[in-house]
């Protein structure tokens, strides 16, 4: 069975289809192309599409009843035209995205994007895998003292409207917790609307939030709804919250205060009620300190705050994540590996995990997929989990009786012990700058400018220590 990231493209022009193909490639997803006309529609049955690509006039030529009997199929489509072409009457079908040529990629990801969002808010929350005891509303799993408290908070806090502010690093289960909050409360029966804010292009998130007008900007062809007004009577959740834009905190803060907005290019208000639920994996307090976040927004999302733990911060739990997502991986790939041995558990449990639970999802995948059957032993795990820990001391530095003679540079030493930290923060990301630059509070900018000023080199440079 294909993977849920699969995308049909069908599109007659090979420029306009390599371009698209190579660009959500890269992002991640498995393409599928249309080799004959007459076999869209088996296509899309047998490889499981969930979304549809489709050049609008070529559609129209080689079956001109597609829409009706995609509807029947369920897929997503994304539609892409010249002009009047996106002026489709079934445009207002609500699993209908449009999009016009030529191509602007940032616009097809934001549209993509929003297409596989809106399909997970369809499909309904019942997983397919049984889920293990110590989980929260079919979601997050957990026994440890940390994760049983979250849970009690988080069932407390479900009944109310109040705003809530879910910080934690990444991979911890952000969003994990901000739907079980909804699938308890009153708004259950009514849309879970995430949206990430620092994924979408910075032109392109006021128009996704808020919707809007045909006319009001190039390429706005239609009116469209927002995210805001999707999640009417329902609950929108707003992630890496902390990479909002200092014009749409005042807009949002707006909307929070007095429960209305203005669609991008309307002068009429729109009525609206939702629960706002943020998340961010930077420290709101100092991104307010610093002035990069505004102050009385931050109080108005924060009236509940929640953290959620680190994996390293409850590491009793690593057992029974592993557990979870072998019985669930083995299920989706058809593979029979019976377990971790107890000494392969040992060295998962004393990891430190810096991609949290998301990382360990990662890792037990990849060893389904590669082991088969069996267990998986210390010989099967990728080399960074067998390494022994780097520990990182700081330059030693003399007390009052052991100071040299000679006295020291101090900028040498603060420099050394810069390096160091530096070094040690891409170690625990994997190399990864943007989540090193989080680890020590600093923009990657930065951190890559601290790089190249210094002349670090992650790998050769750290095995030289």
């Amino acid at each position: 069975m294909d993977t849920p990231g699969t995308i049909f493209i069908v599109e007659d022009d090979r420029k306009t289809c390599d371009l698209v193909s190579a660009f959500l490639k890269y992002q991640g997803y498995d393409i599928v192309h249309a080799t004959q006309a007459s076999t869209i529609f088996d296509t899309i049955h047998e490889k499981h599409i969930g979304i549809v690509i489709a050049d609008l006039k070529l559609l129209a030529d080689i079956a001109p009843d597609f829409m009706d009997r995609a509807k029947k199929i369920n897929p997503l489509l994304v539609l892409i035209g010249y002009g009047s072409d996106v002026h489709i009457g079934s445009a207002s079908e609500e699993n209908v995205f449009l999009l016009s040529k030529p191509l602007n990629l940032d616009e097809l990801e934001s549209l993509v994007m929003r297409a596989r969002e809106f399909q997970t808010m369809k499909m309904p929350d019942a997983a397919t895998v049984p889920h293990p005891p110590h989980t929260l509303s079919s979601s997050i799993i957990g026994k440890s003292g940390r994760m049983v408290a979250l849970f009690e908070l988080i069932e407390k806090i479900a009944a109310s409207n109040a705003t809530v502010l879910i910080q934690g690093e990444s991979g911890t289960g952000k969003e994990l917790a901000a739907r079980a909050i909804h699938q308890l409360s009153s708004r259950s029966n009514r849309n879970f609307v995430p949206i990430n804010c620092a994924a979408i292009p910075e032109d392109l998130i006021e128009s996704e939030l808020f919707g809007h007008v045909k006319g009001s900007f190039t390429g706005a062809y239609a009116n469209r709804a927002g995210r805001f007004e999707m999640a009417d009577k329902g609950t929108l959740f707003l992630d890496e919250i902390g990479d909002m834009k200092a014009n749409l905190q005042v807009k949002l803060l707006r909307v929070l205060q007095s429960k209305e907005f203005e669609p991008v290019g309307s002068t009429k208000s729109q009525k609206v009620d939702v629960r706002i639920i943020a998340a961010s994996n930077k420290k709101l307090e100092n991104l307010v300190e610093s002035q990069d976040f505004r102050e009385d927004l931050f109080y108005r999302l924060s009236v509940i705050p929640i953290t959620i733990p680190s994996l390293r911060e409850r590491r009793e739990d690593i057992p029974l994540l592993i557990d979870f997502f072998l019985n669930r991986f083995n299920g989706e790939k058809r593979h029979a590996v019976t377990g971790f041995s107890s000494e392969t558990l040992a060295i998962l449990c004393a990891y430190d995990w810096p991609g949290n639970v998301r990382e360990l999802e990662n890792l037990v995948e990849r060893l389904v997929i590669l082991k088969d059957s069996g267990f998986i032993t210390p010989d099967d795990l990728p080399e960074k989990y067998l390494a022994r820990p780097v520990q990182v001391q700081a330059p030693a530095i003399p007390d009052g009786n052991a100071f040299p003679e000679n006295g020291i540079c101090l900028n040498t030493v603060l420099d050394e012990f810069e390096n160091r930290l530096i070094l040690q923060a891409l170690e625990r990301t994997g190399g990864n700058k943007k989540e090193a630059a989080m680890l020590l509070n600093l923009k990657r900018t930065t951190l890559i400018e601290k790089l190249k000023k210094k002349n670090l080199a992650y790998g050769k440079e750290f095995e030289a220590q």
